[in-house]
């Protein structure tokens, strides 16, 4: 047996739904923002497909038929059921922030900053993704992103949070052994990072020579990976003194020359252009540009 819903629009059974209660075709193009003559045009559809009329047309009001008294009753229970389910969807969707990040970004920066953004919005839970790839937001279901970028990503907006600097960092032990003094002593040194990021340091610390020495020993996925090399003397990494601040804080890690290098134009936060007014990302904007604000390393960084 065929389906009786086949071929007939939704639109159209919640125009005639609303025509139904209202007894009015004007009241219900006001409630629902339309025209009038849309959704006379809408019923004469339906009525179109449906084979019978609807609607008794009366000077003053339009009275459903026996047919339309049948649907109308059915009609109102299912939009009833629809706009409770989707309130209920919404509602949860609302009470749930979902953030993809960088992994170094996330357990660096932003995790330890979340318990301050949860105290001050008990309402929202949060989902934090570390996925390796470039998330599509939209296809995703994620509210926002954290990138290192330009940011400039087609259908999202952004806003800057801080710049993406990096600089040789390395355990004290080792900053002793190797005798550092100035930065053409990192050219012999175990290095740790991608070649090439390291020579736009040597290029930006006016080391000339270093490109025809011997590339890094290791590389990783992850800067805090290479980091974690570092604490554990294998190595200088390259990484940044924003991000690592609290290391050489407690001196874990030392910055045994002020020189760094811009790898991109910052990191950013992300969010759909048309999602821009939902109330959660909002929310976690404005807060998170107040803690990037706040920030005492990348304040340091910026002066």
């Amino acid at each position: 047996m065929s389906d009786p819903l086949a071929g007939i629009p939704l639109a159209s059974i919640r125009v005639f739904e609303a025509a139904a209660r209202l007894r009015s075709f004007t009241r219900a193009a006001e409630e629902l923002g339309m025209t009038q003559a849309a959704v006379s045009w809408q019923i004469k559809a339906l009525e179109g497909r449906m084979g019978q009329s609807l609607f008794r047309r009366l000077p003053r009001e339009v009275v459903p038929t026996e047919a339309g008294e049948r649907l109308s009753s059915a009609a109102t229970e299912a939009m009833t059921l629809l706009r409770r389910a989707i309130n209920d969807v919404l509602e949860a969707d609302e009470g749930v922030l979902s953030i993809t990040t960088l992994a170094t970004l996330a357990t660096q920066w932003l995790a330890p900053k979340l318990g301050a953004f949860q105290l001050a919005n008990p309402d929202l839970a949060v989902r934090l993704d570390t996925a390796p790839h470039l998330v599509d937001l939209a296809r995703e279901n994620f509210d926002v992103g954290l990138r290192s970028g330009s940011g400039d990503w087609p259908g999202l907006e952004s806003v800057r949070l801080m710049p993406s600097l990096f600089t040789p960092l390395c355990s004290p032990e080792m900053a002793e052994r190797l005798k550092l003094k100035a930065p053409c002593d990192l050219v012999d040194a175990p290095r740790i990072g991608m070649e090439k990021e390291w020579a736009a340091w040597f290029a930006a610390a006016d080391v000339a020579s270093a490109s025809s020495r011997p590339a890094s020993r290791l590389t990783a996925d992850y800067q805090a990976l290479e980091v974690a090399a570092a604490l554990g003397d294998q190595g200088v990494a390259l990484a940044s003194p924003i991000l690592f601040a609290r290391e050489i804080a407690k001196g874990l890690l030392v910055q045994p020359f002020a020189q760094t290098v811009e790898l991109s134009a910052g990191y950013w936060l992300v969010w759909p252009h048309d999602r821009r007014r939902s109330r959660k990302i909002v929310r976690f904007r404005d807060w998170l540009v107040a803690a990037a604000n706040d920030d005492p390393a990348i304040q340091a960084a910026l002066a």
